[in-house]
């Protein structure tokens, strides 16, 4: 998991909602087969977008507040976060040129 990192209902605000990058958050769970598939995905797209952007995971099982706040239904779903707001939001699993050219719209 390079530099995504994990994030709790008590870091979220501070890292997600208060980033000066946008922010990706992949919620997700344990026992989840997609969300299993989806991590390497994104670890690449970590990888070309640096530092403009930000990559966490919510383990849905660990914050269910927040799952619930963000109306996660059904995992992996994959919200990005720009200046607090949340912008964009992606349920399943997609390939990375598919997150490459989104994200490149958001970030831009």
């Amino acid at each position: 998991m390079g530099n995504i990192e994990s994030i709790t209902e008590e870091n979220f605000d501070e890292k997600v909602l208060k980033s000066d990058v946008p922010v990706l958050v992949d919620f997700w769970a344990e026992w989840c087969g997609p969300c299993k598939m989806l991590a390497p995905i994104l670890d690449q797209v970590a990888d070309s977008f640096g530092d403009s952007l930000r990559i966490v995971k919510v383990n849905i099982d660990h914050a269910p507040s927040l799952a619930q706040k963000y109306e996660v239904m059904s995992i992996p779903t994959v919200k990005v976060f720009k200046e607090g707001k949340d912008v964009r939001t992606e349920v399943g699993v997609k390939p990375v040129p598919f997150w490459e050219k989104e994200l490149k719209e958001i970030i831009a």
